[in-house]
């Protein structure tokens, strides 16, 4: 097999519980021999995975604390110091997709808590942990964004403008870094996994389960696609058709695609989208 870059780095993976994040500690451990540290909230979920990770497990350690919080990172990066950790890799995982609404239907504790999990926690965490992972004869650091960063569509505001912030910040970061760290931006496009959770809706059609499996790619696919991409060392990084439509369709369209997917998901009928579209 050949070496690859990150070959047995000490990584660390926020929402390391669930979908991808769990997909990358897996490969990461399996497939890269690397000492993997999961940030998490799910107890349970972890353990479940320490369980499926067999006589892998070793090689996997883990921390439970909420990463929105600006103090946890401080914390964490403390206690890792002071066992003599030193990461190679960061890979800021941990996001939340906020259920699809009209703007002023949300709170604005609903708003800053999706902002603080989908952007304010990688600059926690970058800005604690860099001094530590610059050490690494090759750091890198990996933001997952997502395709609404690439191009907004209706009842995303909030999320678009987390990962629109993420995907910013970390084009200016490389540029500063550019020689001393690997960043590497994925903007994924709607994957298999848990994110639809926060939808509570109750809309299990097979008019919409079709619906949804026709824009979404599979976990193991997408966790494919980000190594590989890390693999190479790539600095953007979008996966999955529908993203790809998307970062297309508004470099050479612009607000026409946003218009055209309001009218799909007007179209669909999906309950999950009632709300962006309501009269009230």
């Amino acid at each position: 097999m050949v070496k690859c870059w990150f070959d047995y780095k000490t990584v660390i993976v926020s929402g390391a519980s669930s979908g991808i994040g769990k997909g990358l500690v897996k490969r990461l451990i399996s497939d890269h021999g690397c000492r993997v540290i999961g940030i998490a909230r799910n107890e349970k979920k972890i353990k479940a995975q320490i369980e499926e990770l067999g006589d892998k497990a070793f090689y996997f350690s883990y921390y439970l604390f909420d990463v929105s919080k600006r103090e946890n990172w401080e914390k964490f990066t403390k206690e890792i110091t002071e066992a003599g950790i030193k990461p190679d890799i960061l890979i800021n995982n941990a996001g939340i997709l906020p259920k699809f609404d009209r703007f002023d239907h949300y709170t604005l504790d609903y708003i800053e808590r999706a902002i603080n999990i989908n952007f304010y926690s990688c600059i926690y965490s970058m800005h604690y942990l860099m001094p530590i992972l610059l050490q690494s004869e090759d750091p890198g650091i990996v933001n997952v964004s997502s395709s609404a960063a690439l191009c907004s569509i209706a009842g995303t505001s909030v999320y678009s403008a987390s990962k629109a912030a993420l995907k910013s910040f970390t084009e200016a970061v490389r540029e500063e870094y550019r020689g001393k760290c690997y960043f590497g931006l994925v903007c994924p496009g709607f994957t298999k996994t848990n994110i639809f959770e926060n939808q509570n809706t109750k809309d299990n059609s097979a008019r919409s389960q079709k619906a949804m499996n026709m824009v979404t790619t599979a976990c193991e696919k997408m966790v494919d696609n980000i190594i590989n991409g890390m693999w190479n060392k790539k600095a953007n990084m979008v996966f999955g058709a529908d993203a790809h439509m998307m970062s297309i369709g508004n470099r050479m369209f612009g607000v026409t695609v946003s218009n055209l997917s309001s009218k799909v998901m007007k179209i669909s009928g999906l309950e999950m989208f009632a709300a962006v579209f309501s009269e009230d």
